[in-house]
């Protein structure tokens, strides 16, 4: 069978595009679908260092800070950033004017590295006394947050000011030391030695 020169074109060119097809589909697309992949691997990748690099930058940042709160306040001890707070709350309102009512440490069990201590306070004292005493936390060197605050007036129209205030500090704890039973061997079951 002698195929016409029509024909043998034909198949030629049915053998290319199927060629075509075959390269597409077994070279050429998985090529793209892996280079769109490095593509997105390499954006995730650039991300990554953007925020590492950030992180970095504002490790930088907060290191001094860090160590000037650990240097200034934070405490290994509670009794001892608990004593830190009360002394400090204490200096606070004699210099403010303010009256404290009560001042009442309260420890909070926690098993993360920072520990919280709360404090209740309940204070008196005219507007610029509360004012000097909310700004002297809001600036010492102590580790000193206000968790909640209420401000009432002690008789209307007055300037007789109710503070009642929680108050938390942060302290490091030690790190306790390896239980030494997991280490001891444990007796043997019925044997003498």
């Amino acid at each position: 069978m002698i195929l016409s020169k029509r024909e043998r074109l034909i198949i030629l060119v049915t053998a290319i595009v199927l060629a075509l097809l075959a390269l597409d589909r077994y070279a050429i697309t998985p090529l793209l679908d892996y280079r769109a992949a490095i593509e997105t691997q390499k954006q995730r990748a650039a991300t990554e260092m953007q925020r590492a690099t950030a992180l970095m930058a504002h490790k930088r940042r907060i290191d001094p800070k860090w160590r000037e709160t650990m240097a200034a306040g934070l405490k290994r001890d509670p009794a001892e950033a608990e004593s830190q707070i009360l002394h400090a709350v204490r200096d606070w309102s004699a210099e403010t004017g303010l009256k404290l009512a009560s001042l009442k440490p309260e420890r909070l069990p926690g098993k993360k590295s920072l520990q919280e201590i709360s404090f209740q306070a309940v204070g008196t004292g005219s507007m610029d006394a509360v004012a000097r005493f909310l700004w002297r936390i809001e600036t010492a060197e102590v580790p000193i947050r206000v968790k909640e605050l209420q401000l009432g007036a002690r008789k209307e129209g007055t300037d007789d000011l109710t503070l009642q205030l929680r108050l938390s500090t942060l302290y490091l704890p030690a790190r306790r030391p390896a239980s030494t039973e997991a280490q001891a061997p444990a007796p043997s079951a019925g044997g003498k030695e």
